[in-house]
Parts: structure tokens; sequence; C-alpha cells
């Protein structure tokens, strides 16, 4: 059960962060380093234990709750660079006697609303960033699975996070409309559906709040009939089900091209092997989707890709595991001979199910992707290097997978989904962030001295 805010208490979150963010802009880099290198170690030592929350309320695999966390740690070891991503510009003489330089500095208090789906990595992908900036925090995490993103915030306090520099409020629409629309909340950031990310962005920009809004996809991996069969295979299946499909970056959509769509049966034979159970259990290969809800959306889409023609190769429905029997299970499911018209085609599903369509050209696969209005993460699987490089130049997608079936960058870089995957410029880690969680102050400078010679009065706009 998850105690809802209320309007006195998100107030007093918020005031918590502005009272806080008064000190803590101005605590040294150095100490706000040192406060990230406890936080990431004590997030290694405790990561068994909250793997083992995450699946227990959420669903997945253990094995994948561990890649959860750690795909978010990755961002924490990032913000312990801080020094050097805060680092402003200098120019020295840029006119006569004149130097220009800029400032990065701390713009107040930010918020986050985070999703069911990760819900270690994308808060790590959030707080630790902007505190590392100097800004205070309110997160709003999931309310269908916060407990794991409870446990990480009580280790940033235990690393040495202040007391009213990153806050927890828990609840539904009203909490992050209220988030959206406070006066004293500076920025916002969203991952999770189209729908709410929308709706988000325009709120929250109409309340003159600087936004960033990570949304849903319809990720495609096209297959080239030269590509390495069994790595290209085994990486479909595993990005299309891993998680129950419930990935923004999953692999949802195969494009073969000309005779590689002979390998659509071997498709088949490998999702049908993969072992669907509850996460904690060993060898669990897919879990539950999050909801009874969830669970009759899919099977709602399943049906209706039957209704519209689709060839449906492996079904999913319909799967009872002994000793969860009211679970919420949908087995790997495959279609074949889909349309770009079909509703499993124009929604994005969210649950273990793989739409395949056969296209003659690479130029074909192209054409069909760039058409799609979501522009989250794509694939390409190939052996030469010239349909690699053409397929990069020419696609129109934010983040480009080569023979890798979910191309989330490294926190080095920054997550670039586009389109209509993402409203916003900037976005969740990498430097882009820092640019969003920052106001560049630019400084010109000049200093006399009494020995300076006076060129009297300039009524130009130019420095001389």
């Amino acid at each position: 059960q998850v105690p809802f805010a209320t309007p006195d208490e998100i107030n007093a979150a918020v005031a918590s962060a502005k009272a806080a963010f008064k000190t803590w802009k101005s605590t040294p880099l150095a100490a706000r380093m040192r406060i990230m290198l406890r936080f990431q170690a004590l997030i290694r030592e405790n990561l068994p234990r909250i793997a083992a929350v995450l699946t227990n309320e959420q669903g997945k695999t253990l094995a994948d709750a561990e890649g959860d966390i750690i795909r978010g740690l990755e961002v924490v070891e990032h913000a312990c660079s801080i020094g050097s991503l805060q680092m402003g510009e200098f120019a020295e003489n840029v006119a006569g006697g004149v130097d220009t330089y800029t400032l990065r500095q701390p713009i107040g208090v930010c918020a986050g609303i985070t999703p069911f789906n990760f819900p270690a990595m994308i808060p790590l992908w959030m707080f630790p960033m902007a505190i590392a900036c100097g800004n205070t925090f309110v997160l709003k995490p999931s309310e269908q699975d916060p407990m794991s993103t409870m446990e990480l915030v009580a280790l940033a306090l235990q690393a040495g996070v202040p007391a009213g520099v990153l806050n927890v409020v828990h609840g539904g629409k009203e909490v992050v409309d209220a988030i959206c629309t406070h006066p004293d909340i500076v920025a916002v950031s969203f991952v999770g559906s189209t729908e709410v990310g929308t709706h988000v962005y325009n709120l929250a920009g109409q309340h003159g709040k600087r936004v960033q809004s990570m949304m849903g996809a319809k990720n495609h991996a096209v297959i080239m009939p030269d590509a390495n069969k069994e790595h290209t295979l085994n990486a479909l299946v595993g990005a299309a089900f891993g998680a129950a499909g419930q990935r923004c970056m999953a692999t949802s959509v195969g494009v073969f091209v000309g005779a590689a769509k002979d390998w659509l049966p071997d498709v088949v034979a490998r999702a049908r092997l993969l072992k669907v159970n509850a996460g904690v259990q060993p060898g669990t290969d897919v879990g539950p989707v999050i909801s009874p809800r969830a669970k009759a959306r899919v099977e709602s889409l399943i049906a209706s890709g039957v209704a519209e023609g689709a060839e449906l190769l492996l079904d999913g429905r319909g799967i009872s595991v002994p000793g969860y029997e009211r679970g919420n299970f949908v087995g790997p499911t495959v279609f074949g001979g889909v349309k770009a018209h079909m509703q499993i085609y124009t929604q994005e599903i969210f649950g273990p199910v793989l739409i395949t369509l056969n296209v003659a050209t690479l130029d074909e696969a192209i054409a069909l992707i760039n058409a799609n209005p979501f522009g989250n993460g794509v694939g390409l699987f190939t052996q030469s290097g010239a349909v690699a490089r053409k397929f990069q130049s020419e696609i129109d997608v934010g983040q480009v997978g080569i023979n890798v079936p979910i191309p989330v960058p490294v926190p080095f870089f920054s997550f670039t989904g586009s389109r209509g995957s993402k409203l916003g410029d900037l976005g969740p880690y990498g430097k882009q962030v820092v640019q969003f969680y920052t106001q560049t102050k630019t400084v010109t400078a000049r200093w006399f001295d009494d020995n300076t010679v006076n060129t009297g009065v300039n009524t130009t706009i130019s420095l001389r």
C-alpha cells in the first residue's frame, strides 16, 4: 500500500527542498562529489538486497533487477565526475583587456516523475545528477512499485545527502499535476507513457518550468540477410521478451529484409523455449507484466492483431504458472505478416509481443521506420559496413544500434530519443543533463588600474 501525498504534504516537501537549496547550492563541488562516491559504494554493497525487493514488487527476474540497478549506478558513477562536468569556459582577451567566461550554476528545486518498469534505473538517472549540480529534488516514484526507489533514497541519505535536499512524495495524477504547477519547482523530468508525458510537458511548460519528457516507443530491428544469424536471433528474442517487453527500449518490431524472412521460424522456436515464471524463481526468462490491467491490455491488442489479419505464430495468452495462478502472465507472442495500419503496429503494446514485417530492400525498411511517429531506438543487424553507414545516416531515430539490440548509451553520452518519443531538447543523463540542471551565466569582465589609458566615452556596442 502506498500513502498518496496530500496537498499539504506536497507543499511541505517542496518547502523543505526550497529551504535546503539556500545552503546546498553553495556546497563545494568536492563535498558533493564525495557524497556521490559514498552513494555508489552503498548501492554496490546493497545491490543483491535491493534487487530482491525490486523483483518482489515489480516482477522482473533477479538478473534483470540487478541490471536495472547497475544501469542506474552507472549514472551515479558519472555524477562523481561533477567537478569536470560542471566546468564553465574561459576566453582571455576577447577584446582589449576583456575576458569572457561562463559559470554553470544550479537552478533551484527540481522534480522527477518515474515509471513502474525501471524503479531503480530511472530515479538514478534523475536525482543524483540534479543534486550533484547543486539543486534540490522532489521525487515521485511510480505508485505501482515504489519500494526499491525508497531503498535507494535511504542509501542516498546514508551517504550524506543533507535533510531537505532529496524528498519523496507518492501519488497518482493529482500529485503529478501538483508538481507540474507548483510555483517553487523550476524543472521537471519525466519518463513514462506518451499520454502522461505529453500532459506533463504541456502542463509544466505552461507554468514556466524546464521540462524533459521521455515517452513511448515502437523500436524496430532491421535484419539483413548477411547478418550473423545466431547472434541476431538471440539478440532479437532477448530484446523483445526481456522484462516481459516492458521497456521503452524493447525491440517490438522485427523488419526482415529479403531472404532474412526465412529466419522467422527460428525466432519462434527460440521464443517458445523461454521459461515463463515468477521473477524470483531461478531460470525464469519472462516474468509477469505489472498488473491485471496491463495484462488485459496486452491480450486485447493480441486479439486485435488476429482480427486484423496478422498471422499469430506464437500465442502467449492463457498461460497459468503453478503456484502463481493469479499472476499477470503473458507468454512470448510472435506475429508474422503485420501491416503498418494494424493496431499492433501503430500502438505501443508494452508486453512480450514481437511483431514482424517483411520488406524487399534496406531502403524500404528505412522508409517504414522513418514513417513511424516514434524515434526512441532502432537496431540494424548486418556484417556490411557500407550498409551500416547508410542506415545510421538516413534513419530518423535518436538512438541507433549496429548489431546491438537495445542501444541505450553509457552515461558519458546522453540518452537521445527523438520525435514522438521525446519532448524537450535535452536528454536525462550525460552532458546534456548538466545543461538541463544548470543555468549558464556568461560574464564579460574588464579590470582597470590607475595607469590604464582613458579612451573616452564609447557610444557604440563594440568592445575596445
